[in-house]
């Protein structure tokens, strides 16, 4: 893969529902919701310094909302950090660099 471009989607993993689930309370408190329902769908990756996820979530029945979570290199020991995020979108919005 080249850097700074982003992957083809691909199905979410347990890892990718992992970060997803670690940044949930920082995307709670930016949009003053409470999500029940919190499932990582699809997800793209962007090499940066680091790596950028862009991840589908459901968060309700055909309530869609993208993300942009930052993993830091391992060396940096840094937390992921929500740093961007899209809301009212479908199950057939495609993830896009934002």
């Amino acid at each position: 893969m080249m850097p700074g471009g982003l992957t083809k989607a691909k199905p979410a993993t347990p890892e990718v529902q992992e970060i997803a689930d670690e940044v949930k309370p920082q995307l709670e408190e930016k949009t003053n919701e409470t999500y029940e329902e919190f499932e990582a769908i699809e997800y793209k990756t962007q090499v940066v310094a680091g790596t950028n996820y862009y991840i589908k979530v459901r968060v309700g029945h055909n309530s869609y909302i993208h993300m942009k979570i930052f993993k830091p290199l391992p060396q940096q020991q840094q937390s992921l950090t929500l740093t961007g995020y899209q809301t009212d979108k479908s199950e057939d919005d495609e993830l896009t660099g934002f």
